[in-house]
């Protein structure tokens, strides 16, 4: 077992992947940090991806409220941790990041200076890009602007979904993470600054900015689509109803009796094809999800509605 002593910060399903590879090569976690429970009504209590796995381990964990509480930070100080991983957790203030010898390392779902901010894998997609990666770097004041240490770069596929994306990624992240890790304990590694100038950013998303626009171009009504696929769902009204259309192909010709019809206008064989106007073409549905329903492929969908032209 490594002598290093990690305290590992985070929340999501993403970020179990990169704990679990730390303590399967023998590093030795002396506590996680993780979101604090919540109550989750019919469902009961519930606990984050990475607070279950951790307790399955029989590891330490931590919930603070307040990063910045007095007690938790002097818990912190007592577990005199060599090194921070956070990987999918929330900001931390300098108190907490600047308290190791070593620094805090953190796992960005982008190629930065790309992408800085909450949803690089959402934007990316949405933004067309065909390459994206992940990268390791060592926190500052500035969200993601602190020096790099490793990056792995992988391609997207032309139809790939912002959730296909972030389960690969999750698992190249975890070997990134150990790679870093095993740098820096080390000494083999530099940290390098990052290049400001080409800094680009993936904002928060919000349900009210997931509307489609269906005049723009078929490709980028695809990309929308697929970047926010399948959460939080990219969505229009229909019929007044909201209809979250989850996975969808550009289609490389317009049927014939589409070329009258508007963007956003739908138009069907009432057996296993949807199509929808969009600015340059149409789109075909594969997936989709009306309100208040499960998500179906089209198919299933055209079986038990009856769409008005």
């Amino acid at each position: 077992m490594s002598k290093m002593r990690i305290i590992y910060m985070g929340t999501p399903e993403f970020a179990v992947p990169s704990l679990e590879i730390l303590l399967d090569n023998g590093y030795q976690v002396v506590a996680v940090v993780t979101a604090p429970d919540k109550p989750g009504g019919r469902l009961g209590i519930q606990e984050s991806a990475v607070k279950k796995f951790a307790v399955a381990r029989g590891l330490k964990v931590l919930q603070p409220v307040k990063l910045k509480n007095p007690d938790f930070l002097e818990e912190l100080r007592q577990l005199q941790a060599d090194l921070q991983i956070v990987v999918a957790f929330r900001m931390l203030p300098e108190a907490v990041w600047s308290m190791p010898p070593m620094g805090t390392m953190n796992l960005h779902g982008s190629l930065l200076p790309k992408y800085r901010g909450a949803a690089p894998i959402n934007w990316a997609i949405i933004n067309g890009e065909r390459e994206t990666g992940l990268s390791t770097f060592l926190l500052r004041h500035e969200i993601d602007t602190g020096d790099l240490l490793m990056q792995e770069s992988l391609p997207i596929g032309p139809d790939e979904t912002a959730g296909e994306l972030h389960d690969r990624m999750m698992i190249i992240g975890a070997r990134l993470v150990l790679k870093s890790v095993q740098a820096l304990e080390q000494g083999a590694i530099q940290a390098i600054p990052q290049n400001d100038s080409d800094a680009s950013h993936a904002p928060k998303i919000f349900q009210d900015t997931c509307q489609i626009a269906f005049d723009n171009p078929s490709q980028q009504v695809h990309n929308f689509i697929r970047g926010l696929s399948p959460y939080p769902g990219a969505w229009m009204m229909h019929e007044g109803k909201t209809v979250k259309i989850l996975r969808s192909k550009i289609q490389e010709q317009l049927p014939e009796g589409m070329k009258a019809l508007h963007p956003g206008d739908w138009f069907t064989d009432g057996k296993s094809q949807l199509f929808i106007r969009t600015g340059d073409g149409c789109i075909a549905v594969i997936e989709l999800q009306m309100e208040g329903k499960k998500r179906m492929p089209v198919k299933d969908f055209l079986n038990g509605y009856k769409i008005q032209g």
